[in-house]
């Protein structure tokens, strides 16, 4: 194995809620986008992390992590695509870490995730197949899954996401102090509610 999980950022989705005039992801919070909020966080979990995108939206993903790092897919809804969604980006990214000691799959539109909160449920998957963070006992992202699971990961496909392993195995809730793992950026108003809060500085994190 890797020795550490991976952080599968999935930033590939088109974002048809919200109605601005650029991708909800190219958003900006701050000093920074949407995504590269969420992307700070992840590196500074000490984490691998792998984002997986589209072609409008590498530039961005570039700005924070290596090109090497940035897994390119066609346009949800593109002709002759019709594998594509979210299914098919959570196994491009596990495909491009085959040897990762697990998988955290995390939202690109949710930049008030913290990186401790990530290594919480990094750390779960060494007793767990599948765990998850949640706060105050409401379930979040990110959703962890071992090693163990590749095989199955690496094969979905199409928009059915990774619902039926969640279903399938016993999975452990992390329970955290940090209210970002239930606030995603889908709409105008959720944007504004994030920047009126204002995006959380990445919090210090130990070395893996």
């Amino acid at each position: 194995m890797g020795g550490r999980p991976a952080v599968i950022v999935l930033a590939a989705g088109k974002g048809s809620r919200f109605l601005g005039t650029e991708h909800k992801l190219a958003q900006d919070l701050g000093a920074l986008t949407v995504l590269g909020c969420t992307l700070q966080h992840a590196i500074a979990s000490h984490l691998q992390v792998v984002v997986v995108t589209t072609q409008a939206l590498a530039d961005v993903a570039c700005r924070s992590v290596a090109a090497r790092d940035v897994i390119v897919l066609p346009e949800v809804g593109a002709p002759g695509q019709d594998a594509l969604g979210m299914g098919y980006s959570i196994s491009a990214g596990v495909n491009a870490r085959p040897d990762a000691a697990g998988w955290l799959i995390l939202p690109g539109d949710m930049p008030q995730v913290q990186s401790v909160t990530l290594q919480a449920v990094a750390r779960a998957l060494e007793q767990h197949a599948v765990a998850f963070a949640q706060y105050k006992g409401r379930r979040g992202h990110p959703v962890g899954f071992s090693a163990e699971l590749y095989s199955e990961l690496s094969a979905l496909s199409g928009d059915e996401g990774a619902r039926r392993l969640v279903a399938r195995y016993p999975a452990f809730g992390v329970e955290v102090d940090d209210a970002g793992v239930l606030v995603d950026v889908d709409t105008l108003a959720d944007l504004e509610d994030v920047r009126r809060v204002g995006a959380t500085a990445a919090a210090p994190a130990l070395r893996w």
